[in-house]
């Protein structure tokens, strides 16, 4: 009887683990693989991965801007900051 080796892929990891290792990489890197499988564009779309990629004081950045951006998701709040500058204190920094 042949015994075969069991093997995992990547896109058979839990969803957490996939997670993580997308929120270590880059943007440009999470959207390309959130066409690998459905757990990947899950993963992909997460506010964990995404709030990895902001600045760490960005809750305070936002806290000082003139107009608000609106978002639903950190994804969605990382491209907004990506489409349009902030203006911080009312244009006095």
């Amino acid at each position: 009887m042949e015994r075969y080796a069991s093997s995992t892929s990547l896109p058979d990891l839990p969803e957490n683990c996939i997670t993580h290792i997308l929120s270590l990489t880059t943007p440009r890197d999470v959207c390309r693989s959130s066409a690998v499988s459905s757990s990947f564009l899950s993963a992909a779309s997460s506010d964990y991965v995404w709030e990895r990629m902001l600045p760490p004081d960005i809750h305070q950045l936002l806290s000082r801007v003139s107009r608000p951006i609106p978002f639903s998701s950190k994804k969605e709040l990382f491209f907004g900051l990506c489409s349009s500058p902030l203006i911080i204190d009312f244009d006095r920094k």
